[in-house]
């Protein structure tokens, strides 16, 4: 008996290799699939999504590119150890191309016009370079340059980097500043919390074919995340080994201690003093708590003249739709799963449709882009958004009380004067 029967399973369910079945919609796996679909919808699009080793960007990746439509077009290079002819050559392969023997200038003219040629057919074309990290700075140089390729109306490349840490640290080089300047969006994949963790462990089991969630006892998960840190590949492979152990002892379910046992099978350390994950979350918690204090954007919901919620955020995109993971979440058959998006920056807050059935407006007028001031309604269907700009009220209060006080100050004098005569 292998241990699938023994513990009630059809298929192995901590497989290392990426499998969209499995795939586990953590918010930030959410977030950043919806930043991908953000590509789609919008000409320019350029997203850049960084994770750690094993945190399911592969896999994330597979979901994304099955449930393209037919109207688009994509290839998908991920041997990136490449010269920038080489790279150009690995595009064209995946487009379909036999580009070897060629120069760059014909390389560049071959994609130049097959993009020209799909655009005025109707298509959409994106590509998705995986494991970006290892790109060099020519080659993406390179990306930065065909990304710019256009019609006399619009970009017709989207393009997605997908890569590791070290990615981000590249692009924020000083060399690279004409790249990130036509990234539209960048969104980093952390490791799981605790809550996720366990969610992720049960939905894959269930996939598997398990009926309970009850293989996993409850102290384990702790163990679990002591050695495995959030990140998926970690979890899978010490979930693998501690249900390789417990069936060995013949048991029926897994306990702190095959997790324990598991972990000395592999020699592993636990999480936090091999690869100071624990340190990075705290760290990231205490930007989020620091981030909380900076707010500069106030949302007002409404629907029929009622306010339903306010909220508050800091510098950034801020995604509204109807779907949970949106920071703005409208439950209403009016409004899009990803609607439109506020990007607050250090000038103000800019209202963006998302390529929505049913459009933004702010005001009577209908928008595709538009700055927003403080006050203003965006309304989406039957909701209402009412934009106030929290730097402008700070501003104005700390005026005041400047005012307040010179006043004060002022009458005091005053007061003197008229008491001394």
């Amino acid at each position: 008996m292998s241990y699938l029967e023994h513990f009630n399973l059809t298929e192995q369910p901590f497989r290392l290799t990426p499998d969209p079945e499995f795939l586990y919609w953590s918010k930030q796996h959410a977030r950043a699939k919806a930043y991908m679909e953000s590509t789609i919808w919008l000409a320019d699009g350029f997203v850049v999504i960084t994770g750690e080793i094993g945190s399911g960007k592969t896999t994330l990746l597979q979901s994304f590119l099955s449930e393209l439509d037919d109207d688009v077009i994509y290839a998908v290079v991920s041997q990136t150890q490449l010269t920038p002819t080489q790279f150009l050559q690995a595009v064209l392969t995946e487009f379909g191309f036999k580009p070897f023997n060629k120069c760059k200038v014909e390389l560049l003219d071959m994609l130049n016009m097959f993009l020209i040629e799909q655009y005025s057919n109707g298509k959409k074309v994106v590509l998705v370079i995986d494991e970006a990290q290892n790109l060099s700075k020519k080659v993406l140089e390179e990306v930065r340059m065909i990304s710019g390729i256009e019609t006399h109306k619009e970009k017709v490349l989207r393009i997605i980097l997908a890569g590791q840490p070290e990615l981000k640290e590249t692009l924020d080089s000083d060399r690279l500043k004409q790249l990130v300047q036509r990234v539209r969006l960048r969104f980093h994949i952390g490791p799981l919390d605790r809550r996720e963790m366990r969610e992720y462990i049960e939905r894959r089991l269930s996939v598997a074919g398990r009926k309970t969630a009850d293989l996993f006892e409850d102290d384990s998960f702790d163990v679990i995340y002591r050695f495995s840190g959030g990140v998926p590949r970690l979890i899978n492979t010490l979930c693998d080994t501690a249900l390789l152990c417990a069936f060995a002892d013949e048991k029926q379910s897994v306990d702190a201690n095959d997790i324990i046992s598991a972990a000395e099978e592999l020699n592993w350390a636990e999480h936090e003093s091999n690869t100071g994950v624990y340190d990075q979350l705290r760290q990231i918690e205490n930007e989020r708590n620091q981030a909380n204090d900076l707010h500069v954007t106030r949302i007002e919901l409404r629907s029929d003249d009622e306010v339903v919620d306010v909220l508050t955020f800091p510098l950034g995109r801020v995604i509204i739709g109807r779907s949970p993971d949106n920071e703005i979440y409208i439950k209403s058959k009016f409004v899009s799963r990803h609607h439109a998006q506020l990007v607050s920056d250090e000038s103000g807050c800019v209202v963006e449709d998302l390529n929505s059935t049913n459009g933004v407006f702010v005001g009577e007028k209908k928008v595709k882009k538009y700055r927003l001031r403080d006050g203003d309604i965006v309304s989406l269907g039957v909701h209402e958004l009412v934009y106030h700009d929290l730097r402008t009220k700070n501003e104005i209060e700390a005026g005041d009380s400047i005012v307040e006080e010179i006043t004060g100050d002022a009458g005091a004098d005053r007061g003197s004067a008229v008491n001394d005569q």
